[in-house]
């Protein structure tokens, strides 16, 4: 599990990326790279970690799915991921 600062760092930076999205846009298309550097850091959605779904860990991040590895090769081998079931040949 990760420490929940990080967790809570990462849905801080989601929040803050989701309220200036439409801002930034704006900014974009207007050529105002002056007024994107006002913006908080964390307004970019570049700096959002992908982060699993139930054990918070970085590394190892399925995108398709939104689990880590590790998680994934549980739930899948437990029958809970729709579509997917053990190779065998």
């Amino acid at each position: 599990m990760a420490k929940r600062s990080q967790l809570a760092r990462n849905t801080k930076r989601t929040k803050l990326a989701a309220k200036f999205a439409a801002k930034r846009a704006e900014l974009k298309a207007a050529g105002d790279y002056e007024g994107l550097q006002n913006l908080p850091r964390n307004a970019s959605p570049v700096r959002i970690k992908n982060r699993c779904a139930i054990s918070g860990r970085s590394r190892g991040y399925l995108r398709a799915f939104g689990l880590s590895r590790i998680q994934f090769r549980e739930l899948a081998r437990e029958g809970k991921v729709p579509g997917v079931k053990k190779a065998s040949w």
